[in-house]
């Protein structure tokens, strides 16, 4: 399940020290990146990886 995946990704870029922010903790958490993906990009929405969202365009990996 990608909410499970994500929060894993969230927890992991904690615990290695790149998100620190309580504020960035919260809004990732509040706001998962699955939403701003297209249909066939979801299931890829935990991976820390840009990600492709149509007309050339990315959206930045997590740690980015």
């Amino acid at each position: 399940m990608v909410g499970d995946d994500w929060d894993r990704l969230i927890r992991d870029l904690i615990r290695s020290g790149i998100l620190r922010s309580p504020r960035v903790i919260r809004a990732m958490r509040i706001v998962p990146r699955v939403l701003f993906l297209p249909e066939s990009q979801k299931p890829y929405a935990a991976i820390d990886t840009p990600l492709p969202i149509g007309e050339g365009q990315t959206v930045s990996a997590p740690q980015g």
